[in-house]
């Protein structure tokens, strides 16, 4: 393919190139991510538009996509309507759903991605658009009628198959929850709760990721090359959490988390709305709306971290340790060491290498059409299984750009769901990260965090990919929130084992591989500190959870010093807002939690099916079967009792976080048997 071609005339020139030849063994995969793209000046093919959508080749097309998918949503509502009770119902619930997320997921999308402002702004309009529609769709009370009318048909619902029946209690679900229940006056104040809401959210999340600025006389001038420059001033867009310089984190945690007014505005609007639509459809507040239907099913989901004493016992004394100083004395984990293994190109290859060892697939670069991708930096992917064929595509946008959000992220621009011609509709979606570009003399090079950060976004893409669900309203991702991070989180096992790393981690001019010895102090470095990141994993789940429960006669600022001073070790540092950089809050509101319960889930499933042999075929295709292919449209502790042979207690749960934090955790086996 024309994609690779970039990377051997790099081989044949130059000095910088003579560096890397001696690494001749990439396979195609790994060549496409550590070569420079170089896109075809191709005047004789047309615009395909963005993923392959044509009206998407100009910005007007927006509206195009949009209103087609609003005419369509309205034939389906009438015939949903005219239904009788049965399968049929919700298929055409299904075809009505895939319709409007088709349009308003891709959007949502193409809001914070795209780098022209006009695109960026018909996305959002767009956004606004279809989910005015959703809601004004789940106080529908016709629609809602005719899928009442199925569920209390019993002698045709028991008839159903279980996805089917569970897809159709979901759906009703999103009715009660939006307030279907209620008068007419009521259900329109419901409606404009969740559009007012809606563009809360919107705002609240890009406040998130929108750099600070200081004048360039505040900072000592030998820290200005690590920031952006505008001018006069310095522009501060993250943390700079890896810097090894005190005083760049210093200054970055300082001044991005400096204290907006007007965004301090928008967050309690947001949670005071949130509480008002709550207590509107009839729950005692937004965190029990949130949780129902979730693993735990219970809004006091923190109590079995806040009050295990197991939990809270062996936690908490390295709450006041000086991580900086552990880190960098005791174990000698400096990325700049680790880095020259962790070229971009090896990571992907290693990906590959696993997926095709536990599931049979294959990742394959393919060259983008005309216009089909929104910068020149994205890669494509196509998912393909050795005897299933493709499964979907992966869109790779891996590359810092200014105009993207900071955070690495997933999005599912289109689910996977059964057709009615018998073919599949094969699922989308875009890894989004933020890795430094490749430059003259070396590929990207990924610190150890950042190679486990693709790791897990790669396991976000592998559960669409993997899933073959006869709904999309249930496919990959689109399930409980405490499940969804399941197989991110599962993925960072395999990021930090010797017998998976030793396959891919090789020096990019060298060809040498990662000793063992440092794969065993970059694990032992992360035991050392875990106590203090699981501890601020609960505060923050904690502080989601009060954010989200009876309202208080305080600022978010004032709860979040409180809630500081209880569940957590360090201080707060007086003027700042770190709430206001939490866009969690938008898609966990209340849920936060949900990454302490998913990890605990993962800890069980890496000890008890993959720590023993952690490329064998038989065990991944029995989590794919057991976990993986179902996305949502099963009960997601039924896919975990499913995998691990039993039904996980509560102290289970605990068990297994305190248990990642034991110098010994990997001679830990789970009993199957319980």
């Amino acid at each position: 393919m024309s994609v690779y071609r970039p990377l051997v005339c790099l081989f044949r020139h130059g000095t910088a190139a003579r560096a890397w030849r001696t690494l001749t063994t990439w396979s195609p995969v790994g060549a496409a991510f550590n070569a420079r793209v170089h896109r075809r000046l191709d005047i004789f093919h047309q615009n395909v538009g963005l993923f392959g959508v044509p009206e998407l080749s100009c910005v007007e097309g927006f509206e195009v996509v949009q209103d087609r998918a609003l005419q369509e949503t309205q034939q389906l509502v009438e015939e949903a309507c005219r239904c009788p009770p049965g399968v049929q119902t919700v298929e055409i619930f299904d075809k009505l759903s895939d319709s409007l997320c088709r349009v308003a997921d891709m959007a949502d999308f193409i809001k914070v991605a795209h780098p022209d402002p006009s695109y960026r702004e018909a996305a959002e309009r767009t956004c606004i658009n279809i989910g005015t529609m959703v809601e004004r769709l789940n106080t529908n009370v016709d629609l809602c009628k005719s899928l009442k009318d199925l569920l209390d048909n019993e002698e045709i619902f028991s008839k159903l198959d279980p996805e089917t029946r569970r897809v159709a209690e979901l759906f009703l679900f999103d009715f009660e929850i939006s307030g279907i229940h209620l008068d007419k006056k009521k259900r329109k104040e419901a409606v404009n709760l969740n559009v007012k809401l809606l563009d809360l959210s919107n705002q609240f999340l890009m406040s998130c990721h929108m750099p600070n600025r200081i004048e360039k006389r505040a900072l000592p001038e030998h820290i200005h090359q690590h920031f952006t420059k505008d001018g006069n001033y310095i522009q501060i867009g993250g943390l700079n959490a890896d810097a090894p310089d005190d005083l760049v984190r210093e200054v970055a945690y300082k001044v991005f988390l400096y204290p907006n007014e007007n965004v301090m505005h928008i967050l309690e609007e947001l949670l005071s709305c949130r509480d008002k639509l709550a207590r509107l459809v009839g729950y005692e507040s937004y965190a029990h709306r949130a949780l129902k239907g979730t693993m735990l099913r219970n809004v006091r989901n923190g109590q079995f971290l806040r009050d295990s004493p197991l939990l809270y016992r062996r936690i908490k004394p390295g709450l006041n340790l000086p991580l900086g100083v552990i880190r960098a004395e005791r174990f000698n984990i400096e990325p700049s060491l680790y880095s020259p293994y962790f070229s971009l190109g090896a990571c992907m290859e290693g990906l590959n290498g696993l997926f095709t060892q536990l599931y049979g697939v294959s990742l394959l670069a393919e060259q983008p059409s005309v216009g089909e991708v929104w910068s020149e930096d994205v890669r494509k992917l196509a998912v393909v299984h050795e005897t299933e064929g493709l499964l979907g595509y992966i869109y790779c946008d891996f590359f810092y750009r200014p105009d993207k959000p900071h955070q690495d992220c997933h999005f599912t621009i289109r689910g996977g769901r059964q057709l009615e011609d018998g073919q599949y509709q094969l699922p989308i979606v875009v890894l989004m990260l933020n890795l430094p570009h490749p430059t003259r003399s070396a590929p990207t090079l990924l610190s150890p965090g950042m190679m486990e950060n693709l790791f897990h976004e790669m396991g976000h893409a592998m559960h669409s990919m993997l899933g073959r669900t006869r709904y999309q309203h249930v496919t990959g991702t689109r399930c409980v929130t405490d499940f969804a991070e399941v197989p991110s989180i599962l993925m960072e096992y395999f990021a930090t084992d010797y017998r998976v790393i030793s396959q891919f981690a090789r020096h990019y001019q060298t060809g040498q591989p990662l000793p063992q010895s440092m794969v065993a102090r970059l694990c032992e470095s992360k035991k050392v500190c875990g106590a203090a990141d699981t501890q601020l994993q609960v505060f923050y789940a904690i502080m989601d959870q009060v954010y989200h429960g009876k309202p208080q006669n305080r600022s978010t600022t004032d709860i979040m010093i409180d809630m500081q001073k209880k569940y957590y070790g360090l201080p707060y540092v007086t003027n700042t807002a770190w709430q206001l950089r939490f866009s969690h809050l938008v898609g966990y509101g209340a849920k936060y939690y949900s990454y302490l319960m998913s990890r605990a889930v993962a800890s069980m499933v890496w000890k008890q099916c993959f720590y023993k042999d952690p490329l064998n075929r038989e065990t991944g295709e029995r989590y794919r079967r057991e976990m993986l292919a179902h996305g949502g449209g099963k009960e997601p502790m039924l896919m975990v009792e499913g995998m691990l042979q039993k039904r996980p207690s509560i102290e289970d749960f605990v068990n297994a976080l305190v248990s990642d934090l034991d110098p010994d955790f990997e001679t830990f086996i789970m009993d199957s048997e319980g």
